[in-house]
């Protein structure tokens, strides 16, 4: 049964918090949050991991150190690799300090101030982070490895998926922009290096491996939940959101978002192939528009199968159609089983909802569905997805 924990983000750093209304808005927010399909609590930041069908990086020649006392040091392979994709990596990761202001119990305000991390994702200044990070924030100052400090704008955030961009001026520079990996090819297993600055240290590198995906989490206090998140033991502190989850290639495949506090080595980041779709909406328009199939499902698993003589052992069974959807107009009904979109299985709601969030508002899906022991094919208009 899943319990309530503390969700952590940001560090908080200089004057103390005083009782607000909710988490901290720049950077150092505590929410309570359920952690679904799992025991325990949710919180904190997190790690991505390697792009499956992505040759590595290639590592130069395992080397030999300094001799030191007692011996030769030498850097073997797996560690050649790791600090090649460091150094690549890290120029990209960005520390962000923000100042807002949080409400006490008497209606006074009091400065807050936070701190998280961000991965310039394009050479003129954009930025990508966590909503949290930056959330009512009044001032937001960017620190680059280099240590120079840029001021920073907001262009966009996104709540629902605790995304958000902001733009800072370069100063007639080219900044050095991470690229973006793809996450929907990760497997369990595979090396994940997270990049960011916990505690306000600066740059700081840790190395774990992805530990599972599609890990679903929730908000209580919003009703947001969190589906498809990368799970990563690499250790991940309060100051990593929004930094980067990277793979041996040196893609970044997820943005650390969060941990539990109480665990050791559970972190979860937002894969990449999320976060690309929304960073290029909120760089285009400043907001996100999410296409919705119009659906609720729940998942079928071979118990579930067996204990009601269900057809098959895996896919979403629908038991809501939402009126006047491209759900209903296709005449998917209820009890339909879900199995594919545009001929790719679909597993369990977390697959169907990750498929859909791949396609545009206006896309016409392919929606295969099982039903009394047939398979049939639909055609589905995607519509736009109401907001809460």
């Amino acid at each position: 049964m899943a319990t309530p924990t503390d969700w952590i983000y940001g560090t908080p750093t200089g004057l103390p918090s005083p009782p607000s209304r909710r988490g901290l808005s720049a950077g150092a927010i505590v929410l309570v949050v359920l952690l679904a399909f799992l025991s325990g609590a949710a919180g904190g930041y997190l790690v991505p991991r390697l792009v499956e069908g992505r040759p590595a990086m290639p590592a130069p020649a395992p080397t030999t150190a300094a001799p030191a006392a007692g011996g030769t040091l030498r850097v073997v392979y797996e560690e050649s690799v790791i600090i090649q994709v460091v150094e690549k990596v890290q120029p990209s990761v960005v520390n962000i300090n923000t100042l807002g202001f949080a409400q006490g119990f008497f209606g006074q305000l009091f400065p807050q101030r936070g701190a998280g991390s961000g991965v310039i994702v394009s050479p003129d200044g954009y930025i990508l982070t966590n909503n949290h990070v930056i959330e009512n924030a009044t001032q937001i100052r960017v620190k680059l490895l280099d240590g120079t400090e840029l001021e920073g704008r907001v262009v966009g955030t996104d709540p629902l998926s605790d995304l958000a961009v902001i733009k800072v001026d370069p100063r007639n520079r080219r900044l050095p922009a991470a690229e973006l990996g793809d996450s929907s090819r990760l497997r369990v297993g595979q090396l994940a290096i997270a990049i960011g600055n916990p505690f306000g240290l600066g740059s700081t590198v840790t190395v774990g491996v992805i530990s599972a995906l599609n890990r679903q989490i929730s908000d209580p206090t919003s009703g947001v939940r969190f589906d498809n998140m990368i799970q990563t033991d690499a250790a991940i502190n309060p100051g990593n959101s929004g930094g980067a989850l990277v793979n041996s290639a040196g893609q970044v495949i997820g943005i650390n978002t969060a941990i539990i506090p109480q665990a050791q080595g559970i972190g979860f980041a937002i894969p990449s192939s999320v976060a690309r779709t929304i960073m290029e909406q909120l760089i285009r328009t400043g907001t996100v528009q999410r296409p919705f199939l119009g659906v609720a499902t729940q998942d079928i698993t071979p118990e579930i199968a067996a204990q009601y003589g269900l057809p098959v052992s895996y896919g979403a069974l629908v038991v809501e159609v939402v009126p006047n959807s491209g759900a209903e107009a296709a005449g998917i009904r209820p009890l339909d089983i879900i199995v594919q979109i545009d001929g790719r299985r679909i597993e369990n709601g977390a697959d169907l909802q990750a498929e859909i969030l791949r396609r545009k508002v206006g896309d016409v899906v392919t929606v295969t569905v099982v039903r009394g022991g047939q398979r049939i094919q639909l055609r589905a208009r995607l519509g736009q997805r109401p907001p809460r």
